[in-house]
């Protein structure tokens, strides 16, 4: 497994749109393990394809609080088949946007369809936590940042911040 890079906003790379993988062969189980070995490397909880310079639709997820055992989820092709009408407001972060959150809403529970890392089809149902990292990395695969779910005035603040820190160097580039 390696770590690889990972981009931060603001970089066009994070709004492109993610192709399908169509099967899960051994190349994209790399992806997804060292994807997932990033992720931990960087705490945190979920990481998509195209924060790591891959347009695959594949994602990671782990919300294991710390000292329980890990339960990664790797997945490929999600595709959300239902969500409640009941809301949830999570204070969201993201490795692409380091140092930033923002409170967003979304559907408190969905059901969710995908390729795991063996290629089997598999549905889920994810309430909390779960939905809402489920919905913010598939959100990665269709280039829409969590940010895009806040006022404008707050994105524009946040973004600033982040081309900034960049130009400055306070920010390590991918």
């Amino acid at each position: 497994m390696a770590l690889l890079p990972i981009i931060k906003a603001p970089d066009p790379r994070l709004k492109i749109k993610a192709r399908p993988v169509a099967a899960v062969d051994a190349k994209v189980r790399r992806l997804m393990d060292d994807m997932l070995e990033t992720m931990y490397q960087a705490i945190g909880i979920g990481l998509a394809g195209p924060q790591v310079g891959e347009a695959k639709r594949v994602i990671v997820i782990d919300v294991a609080r710390e000292g329980e055992k890990p339960q990664p989820l790797r997945l490929a092709d999600p595709e959300i088949l239902w969500h409640s009408e009941e809301l949830a407001t999570f204070a969201e972060g993201c490795l692409s946007l380091p140092e930033h959150y923002a409170e967003v809403t979304r559907p408190n529970a969905i059901r969710l369809r995908y390729l795991d890392h063996e290629n089997e089809i598999r549905e889920i149902e994810a309430e909390g936590l779960l939905a809402t990292v489920l919905q913010h990395e598939i959100d990665h695969l269709d280039g829409v940042l969590f940010v895009d779910h806040i006022s404008s005035l707050k994105r524009g603040m946040i973004l600033r911040k982040l081309a900034k820190a960049k130009r400055t160097g306070a920010l390590a580039p991918a």
